[in-house]
């Protein structure tokens, strides 16, 4: 779980991003739901507030987003989160309101988003994973989405996301790298690849390689440098 300290510069960080990315009107709105969730948050008002944030998240005019940071001189440590939806971003951070200090009413309120949710807030709820607070209780979810066939959804979780290599089990991390290979995915950007390397992997990639030889098909080189580490 991210210390208090971690948390505050982290929601800092979001802050900065969104109030260039929004525009002023989407930006007081989501400010406002935030307010509301920290003071009151149930399982229907974060439902609500989730499915709403694309009628409200308008971006910013680019031009003038981009002399807002300039003028502010703000040098963003995370330059991946530049990178997602706007969606995506003002999704984790309404996550990151939800109170945590009682366990049961935390994950009551955020695990029901993942059932029927949409593409666009599944990304985002796989996004958070590694912000979430009991990261423990996500790892059922996150088996889940490795099983997704949607390739938006499989990449929030396989890259640039540190939960799957801190928080799942050999089994699962096993079965997200050969499914990372089979669905053509950058394995580059899977955080801890060469950490977690290990016998049963190697094998199932030796099984992988063999195949795609064998039916004259090529094979991603990344594959040959991790089993070169066993």
């Amino acid at each position: 779980m991210i210390n208090n300290n971690a948390m505050e510069a982290i929601d800092s960080l979001f802050m900065d991003i969104l109030e260039t990315r929004l525009h002023p009107e989407g930006y007081g709105w989501l400010c406002e739901q935030g307010a509301a969730l920290r003071s009151t948050a149930k399982p229907g008002k974060l439902n609500r507030i989730f499915a709403q944030v694309p009628r409200f998240a308008i971006k910013a005019d680019p031009e003038l987003a981009a002399q807002q940071l300039a003028q502010g001189g703000k040098q963003l440590p995370v330059n991946a989160m530049r990178e997602w939806l706007i969606d995506t971003l003002s999704r984790v951070w309404l996550l990151l309101q939800v109170p945590d200090g009682d366990q049961i009413s935390y994950v009551a309120t955020i695990d029901p988003l993942f059932v029927g949710a949409e593409v666009n807030e599944l990304v985002a709820l796989y996004k958070s994973l590694e912000l979430l607070a009991y990261p423990e209780q996500w790892i059922t979810r996150c088996e889940e989405g490795i099983r997704s066939n949607i390739g938006s959804v499989l990449e929030a979780i396989m890259c640039n996301n540190n939960y799957p290599a801190v928080y799942l089990k050999e089994a699962a991390w096993n079965q997200m790298i050969l499914k990372a290979f089979f669905t053509d995915k950058d394995v580059r950007r899977i955080r801890g690849l060469e950490q977690r390397m290990n016998p049963r992997l190697k094998a199932a990639l030796e099984d992988y390689v063999q195949e795609r030889t064998a039916a004259g098909r090529s094979v991603n080189p990344e594959i040959y440098k991790l089993m070169e580490l066993q």
